[in-house]
């Protein structure tokens, strides 16, 4: 694979996907949607996970709490010495413009407000592990994923249509934010050892591995709890959702059987197929019954 095709870590895509679709279907029947404005917004979400991204492995390897050859995930360009910092930190920036002019056009067409909304997330993204004391080392990396990917571009992305925030778009983002956690969650879960000896105190580190688990248990149970009264409020479509339980549950017994190190990878990666299984369904039984 192309190193920043997997430096860019394809696999967490669907945490912004999955927020912007939903958040589109929520707004049928409240207002019309608008193609351009899905796209752009869509565009935006793409832009800024795969910049926080670029921007991760720009900071770890410049900190030197990446070491590549302990690390049992995905490669760190920097890390790895397959690219220099400078080239990752420009590629993070290069991502968060695209982000900003896909941001800025939304802004103009829907309303000013939404620059803040865009400066806040990109400044969120960066200082994730850049800056001088970067919130993911200290356990609030979670915070921000279901903040920024869960409420923001869930909400975000009904009001771009409806120029208004809806109690229907409110409640959805809360079952994307939630699942958009678990990848992180999971994540984490895998590198508790490393992130330890490296001075990472993430959530992951600071729970310990068994209540780790208990979390990405309930994060993973959640959603679905939260889909009937969805339904039952109006959107009776949202339960095809539910079908993708039987798909949850690979993911689940790995985690609660002890699965550590190498053999999360692929529980990363079932985790993703979850959530980007749900969120279509959502959107799509949303959309249907708006």
């Amino acid at each position: 694979m192309n190193p920043w095709v997997e430096g860019a870590r394809p696999r967490t895509l669907p945490a912004a996907i999955v927020p912007v679709a939903v958040g589109t279907a929520a707004a049928v029947g409240v207002a019309p949607v608008v193609a351009w404005r899905a796209v752009a917004a869509m565009v935006v979400s793409l832009a800024l996970q795969v910049g926080v991204n670029y921007a991760n492995d720009y900071s770890d390897g410049v900190r030197g709490t990446d070491d590549d050859a302990k690390r049992v995930g995905p490669i760190r360009l920097v890390g790895s010495g397959l690219k220099s910092p400078r080239e990752v930190k420009r590629a993070a920036f290069y991502s968060f413009g695209v982000a900003a002019l896909a941001g800025l056009a939304l802004a103009a067409a829907v309303g000013w407000e939404l620059i803040l909304v865009g400066l806040f997330a990109i400044a969120a993204a960066w200082f994730y592990t850049g800056g001088p004391r970067p919130y993911g080392y200290s356990g609030f990396g979670e915070l921000f994923v279901f903040v920024f990917f869960g409420l923001v571009a869930t909400i975000g992305s009904t009001y771009v249509h409806t120029g208004t925030i809806t109690w229907l778009s409110v409640a959805l983002a809360v079952p994307v934010g939630v699942l958009a956690t678990a990848l992180l969650v999971i994540n984490n879960l895998r590198d508790i050892p490393g992130d330890n000896g490296a001075g990472k105190r993430t959530l992951a580190v600071r729970l310990g591995d068994k209540r780790t688990r208990v979390l990405y248990l309930i994060l993973m149970m959640l959603p679905f709890i939260m889909v009937p009264p969805i339904a039952a409020f109006g959107r009776i479509g949202a339960v095809a959702a539910l079908a993708a339980i039987p798909f949850a549950r690979k993911p689940v017994l790995a985690v609660l059987e002890g699965a550590r190190g190498p053999a999360l990878i692929p529980v990363l990666a079932m985790t993703g197929r979850v959530q980007l299984l749900v969120g279509v369904l959502l959107a799509l039984g949303v959309w249907v019954s708006g």
